[in-house]
């Protein structure tokens, strides 16, 4: 009560709007600061790293983009000094790595979804083995006169939740079709070991060895999708991927590159309709004027595949292949 009354006196009363009350926090941790800010070119930036008074001092920290996942926040994590006493040294016990990363991905959406923040920061942020908890926050929003067209955009563009959907192939097996994610690694591994050799040919127009295929920085690039420059969509069924499709802007136009491969367990099956049904659909809502594959002259069965989702089809001698063209 005296420590209440003596706020109460130091504080102007039209200013004065109560005191907050908390328990003294008493487990050990490590003080971080996890906060966003808007940079010019790339909208709202994430920063994590070593926190509390010395902040500035330090100096360790690492910046990302939102939105962010659990691998893109654990890659964020790992680039800071910091990281290596987060696992626990000198006979102290980690942090709940998991519980931090889960933090970082709802910091990020909080970001994405609140366009009025301009600076957003917690520090400290205590994180022990006991737990997580903000000691102290700070936020500060884009003046109310600042039109909703004119606030910040994120760089890269969220996850587009609204492209998952479930599907029936011919035989009754349900499925479900999504953008691809980063942690999907993994699984794209698993499947291009599926794939068969012809499959690979037709698809990358050589005996591409897995290896290759399933190289990190490969596949990297395909998972970690910009949803701007390319769409990857998945098949899933049973938490496998049982089919690939994707569109690659063509720069400087108004053009996609389309490409589809699919488990051989699951072609003809009408897989390959539905994915390439869900990326025109997207196609169109991107405003894309033309979609384009090339096909290997030998490879009837996707020349007919693509006469009948519309495209028109014509020979180019200069590469030998088959050039499949759909204007939208």
């Amino acid at each position: 009560m005296q420590a209440f009354g003596d706020i109460r006196r130091s504080v102007a009363e039209p200013d004065f709007q109560g005191v907050t009350v908390q328990p003294l926090v008493r487990f050990e941790g490590y003080e971080l600061i996890l906060g966003s800010s808007v940079d010019s070119q790339f909208g709202p930036v994430l920063l994590f790293g070593s926190g509390g008074q010395l902040v500035e001092v330090y100096k360790d920290h690492a910046l990302g983009l939102p939105p962010l996942n659990t691998t893109l926040a654990r890659r964020l994590m790992e680039r800071t000094k910091i990281w290596t006493a987060l696992k626990g040294i000198r006979g102290r016990a980690p942090v709940d790595l998991h519980k931090l990363e889960e933090l970082l991905v709802q910091f990020s959406e909080l970001v994405i979804s609140q366009p009025w923040i301009k600076e957003i920061d917690i520090n400290p942020l205590l994180a022990g083995a006991a737990g997580l908890i903000a000691l102290d926050a700070r936020i500060v929003l884009h003046p109310s006169d600042t039109l909703e067209a004119d606030l910040p955009r994120p760089a890269i563009r969220p996850y587009p939740l609204h492209e998952v959907k479930t599907a029936t192939l011919f035989d009754g097996t349900e499925i479900v079709l999504r953008p691809i994610r980063p942690e999907d690694e993994p699984e794209m591994i698993a499947f291009h070991g599926s794939l068969s050799e012809r499959t690979v040919y037709q698809r990358y127009f050589s005996a591409i060895k897995l290896e290759t295929r399933t190289d990190h920085e490969r596949l990297s690039r395909i998972c970690f999708a910009d949803y701007d420059r390319q769409m990857v969509l998945v098949a899933e069924r049973g938490g496998a991927i049982i089919g690939v499709a994707r569109l690659v802007r063509i720069a400087n136009s108004g053009c996609v590159e389309f490409a589809i491969v699919v488990a051989d367990a699951y072609q003809r099956r009408g897989l390959g309709r539905l994915l390439t049904a869900s990326l025109l659909d997207f196609a169109r809502r991107e405003k894309v004027r033309t979609v384009i594959a090339d096909i290997l002259p030998g490879n009837r069965e996707m020349q007919d595949f693509c006469r009948r989702m519309g495209f028109s089809l014509r020979s180019n001698m200069l590469d030998n292949t088959v050039r499949a063209e759909l204007v939208l």
